[in-house]
């Protein structure tokens, strides 16, 4: 009996180790940039971390999603003849032929096992290729491409199940910077954020791709990504469009409340973060809000706000990254490339530093780091910062203070960025205790095993 028991024990137990080793989608397990894996490596080595595997990929701003022994992302390839445009502002006036493709490969060795490409014309500004990560579910991919192709496939095969065009079957148009908001599975649900009339967020049956309900309208829908948070007795899916912070029902799209919240150029790309009974957004035209929670019911009160100032003394205000909230403080890099640390119901600065995303300082009147960025994920009691640079630092993050512990090179930064510089915008998964990072020409697995 003792026996059977514990070999009970063992086989339950396997399945969860194995789950807690995949990052099935944008921001990891749990959608919160918590890698939850031990044994992780203390310091780089002195000439980095091991290279595991590179292979040859296209261009984009998706990262990869790791599932199941399988690394899955998408990118786009120029059909014959076609030329992206010399200024990528310009992207949204000139019609360019292309293929994006969805690739899934072995997370061990990088071989590939299996591709689905489609043909797409690309108009829209900074055209590199798509936006979102991959999200893997119950054996299925869900990809979504950076003029709204959507595609439910089979993630052994690549076997189309269900697909839409969000232009064409949601009447949506597409934003000036393409699709950028990663679906969400919610029970039988994949929310995404979509657009058109009334539709500014569309539930689809994951398995059937059925309408089932849409959400809010909005004269663009913005690039930021729903999240799932349980407050108020209950689960609410949050979301931020160009006019505001939305709580809804995640089962019906029915609205609990709403706060406004407007950035410049309809740029609403961070994720709401939540910690403890508070909410958080900010973004480009220096406007944020921390809203309070109630704990008895789905509302909000708000507690502090940045209010567009040119010049702000308080916030963060972040490009296109989803600052991490934690102890009641917001880490994050802001819009001049500044990364901060700030007081979550306050928004009091606590420290600033451009070592994060530039690996050194810069003068207080450093112009070249317009949308500079990090992205932050926490392993145990440190983080891992990937920045635009390339490099993957290993860093203490504290209300104290920045404490830099060990940086490496992983890839040359190769999307064009803000003032002429290049840049690596994708965020990388983490997985299988190793990073998988891409730009627009390589894909790469390095060991960060202990």
């Amino acid at each position: 009996m003792t026996r059977l028991l514990f070999a009970t024990i063992l086989c339950l137990s396997i399945p969860l180790s194995l789950a807690a080793a995949d990052w099935p989608q944008w921001m990891g397990p749990n959608r919160d940039a918590v890698w939850p894996e031990t044994g992780i490596v203390k310091v780089f080595p002195k000439d980095g971390p091991k290279l595991l595997w590179k292979v040859p990929i296209g261009g984009g701003y998706a990262g990869p999603a790791v599932a199941d022994g399988k690394v899955f992302v998408a990118d786009k390839v120029l059909r014959p003849g076609a030329i992206d445009p010399k200024d990528p502002f310009a992207g949204d006036k000139v019609k360019v032929p292309a293929l994006e493709r969805v690739v899934c490969r072995d997370a061990k060795d990088g071989r590939k096992l299996w591709k689905h490409e489609y043909e797409v014309v690309y108009a829209i500004q900074y055209p590199v290729g798509p936006r979102c990560t991959p999200l893997v579910h119950a054996g299925r991919v869900y990809a979504l491409g950076a003029m709204g192709d959507l595609f439910c496939l089979e993630a052994d095969s690549g076997k189309v199940v269900w697909s839409k065009n969000f232009p064409k079957d949601c009447g949506a148009k597409v934003p000036v910077w393409g699709f950028a908001g990663h679906p969400l599975v919610y029970k039988g649900l994949l929310i995404c954020l979509v657009g058109g009339d009334g539709g500014v967020l569309v539930a689809f049956d994951k398995d059937t791709g059925a309408e089932r309900w849409k959400a809010l309208s909005a004269d663009e829908p913005g690039y930021s990504s729903p999240v799932l948070i349980d407050a108020g007795g209950t689960t609410q899916l949050v979301a931020w469009t160009p006019k505001g912070l939305y709580g809804l029902n995640p089962e019906t799209g029915a609205k609990h409340w709403e706060v406004p919240l407007e950035p410049k150029y309809t740029m609403s790309i961070m994720a709401p973060r939540k910690e403890g009974d508070y909410l958080f957004a900010a973004g480009i035209g220096n406007v944020g809000v921390t809203l309070k929670l109630d704990r008895t019911k789905p509302a909000v009160t708000e507690v502090w706000r940045g209010k567009g100032d040119p010049h702000p003394k308080t916030g963060v205000y972040p490009v296109n990254m989803t600052p991490f909230v934690e102890g009641g403080v917001v880490y994050g890099a802001d819009q001049p490339g500044m990364f901060r640390a700030v007081e979550l119901t306050t928004g009091k600065r606590l420290w600033s530093t451009y070592r994060p995303v530039f690996g050194e300082e810069k003068d207080d009147d450093f112009k070249g780091g317009v949308s500079g960025t990090a992205f932050v994920v926490k392993n145990g009691d440190r983080f891992f910062l990937f920045a635009e640079t390339g490099d993957l630092v290993i860093a203490e993050l504290t209300p104290k203070g920045y404490e830099e512990i060990s940086r490496a090179h992983l890839l040359d930064p190769t999307t064009p960025a803000m003032n002429g510089r290049k840049a690596v915008w994708s965020h990388p998964a983490f997985a299988d205790k190793c990073v998988f990072a891409r730009n627009d020409k390589e894909l790469v697995c390095f060991s960060l095993a202990e």
